[in-house]
């Protein structure tokens, strides 16, 4: 309980110093009139209330608090770009000062600036915020990429997978959403479908109803799935249950094999990291488990929520593995951050024989924005490095 109320007081802490910062930026230095700045500074402590407020709705579900979540959640995208974008005029500011030789600006001066830099970067993320809302909850990019391995048969060159990743089904994603996803991923007609974690933001009563359209979802080997660390906070077991409920196999530290006989390759998932903290096994236990006594003759692609599994999974062989997690970022420039901890953030990447491959993600999480990393839906493609299929 201490360790609950130390976060939420450094939270709350956060979020008043950074709406102070915008305040002082857009209303106190600009020197605007009276009657504007009071507006202005209640209409911020209003949009600082909402997301909280947004977040506790959310948890609980509320069907009433609706309109109240999407204002708090699109404020957390604005607050976001208003943020890093006063954060960087300040330094310009603060490199021409030094390069003037600290000399003075008059009062005057200093207002008129301070307006002009508000106005502008007001406008500049209004401008922002619209193309990345659109981005967010617009039509969904199909990224159609080519995978050469080289231990699959010839036979299945060409295979395909659909790949389908955070989609984060909860306060502002719902079951519309998954309807246009499943006749998208339909229209591919691919041979496999892989959802690779944190599908929900919530529990099984609330959001069942939701993910039902995944039932309809069509591939002649299957659709299959791996636990994120959404699906950790939202009840993993219940949700594990329901999937199976829908027909989608649910990879849980194991592998199975894709094709038949000889013309064949293992398809291994393994639960998401954060399954150590609620009675799971350890990352490397987990990755242990899923590879025992496997033919590394063999082809493998595997499952993995986080892209920093491929560092455990490289000893043992892959050929693939798909991951999602980072969403790309989300909102530029905040991928820069999550570099900090992930390496691999969006796209293919190859070590040696072994390469992965990081999807954005095809929905959203927290601000239904998306700027820089768009949403996909991935088409991977397969082709075997033994040369042609014999005739």
């Amino acid at each position: 309980m201490g360790r609950f109320l130390t976060f939420v007081a450094v939270a709350l802490g956060v979020l008043g110093g950074i709406h102070y910062y915008i305040w002082a930026r857009l209303i106190r230095d600009p020197r605007w009139g009276a009657p504007w700045a009071i507006a202005g500074g209640t209409l911020l402590a209003l949009l600082a209330l909402s997301v909280p407020a947004s977040l506790i709705l959310a948890h609980r579900n509320s069907g009433s608090g609706r309109p109240l979540i999407w204002v708090g959640y699109v404020w957390m995208g604005v607050m976001f770009l208003l943020f890093t974008a006063l954060l960087a005029s300040d330094v310009v500011r603060l490199g021409a000062f030094l390069a003037r030789q600290r000399t003075a600006v008059d009062a005057e001066r200093r207002t008129f600036l301070s307006r002009g830099v508000a106005a502008a970067i007001t406008l500049l993320v209004s401008g922002a915020a619209a193309v990345a809302a659109r981005s967010a909850r617009g039509p969904i990019d199909v990224r159609k990429l080519r995978v050469r391995l080289d231990r699959l048969h010839p036979a299945q060159d060409g295979f395909t997978i659909v790949q389908l990743s955070d989609v984060h089904v909860g306060p502002t994603i719902g079951r519309a959403f998954i309807e246009e996803i499943v006749e998208r991923t339909n229209a591919l007609h691919p041979d496999l479908v892989a959802i690779t974690g944190d599908l929900v933001d919530g529990s099984v009563v609330d959001l069942g109803p939701a993910i039902e359209p995944l039932s309809q979802l069509r591939a002649p080997h299957g659709v299959f799935f791996v636990t994120g660390n959404h699906e950790y906070f939202s009840g993993a077991a219940p949700w594990v249950a329901e999937l199976g409920r829908l027909g989608i196999r649910v990879l849980q530290n194991e592998r199975v094999s894709i094709g038949n006989g000889e013309t064949s390759f293992d398809l291994a998932g393994i639960e998401d990291r954060s399954a150590a903290h609620y009675g799971g096994m350890t990352p490397s236990d987990a990755m242990a488990r899923a590879m025992a006594d496997r033919d590394r003759s063999r082809e493998l692609v595997l499952l993995a929520h986080q892209p920093r599994s491929w560092l455990e999974a490289k000893p043992y062989g892959i050929g693939l593995q798909l991951s999602g997690h980072t969403h790309g970022g989300q909102i530029w420039p905040f991928g820069l951050v999550v570099q900090l901890q992930q390496p691999f953030i969006a796209g293919l990447y190859q070590r040696e024989a072994s390469q992965i491959y990081v999807s954005r993600g095809t929905g959203y999480w927290g601000p239904p924005m998306r700027l820089g990393a768009p949403p996909e839906i991935t088409e991977i493609r397969l082709e075997s490095g033994q040369g042609p299929t014999p005739s």
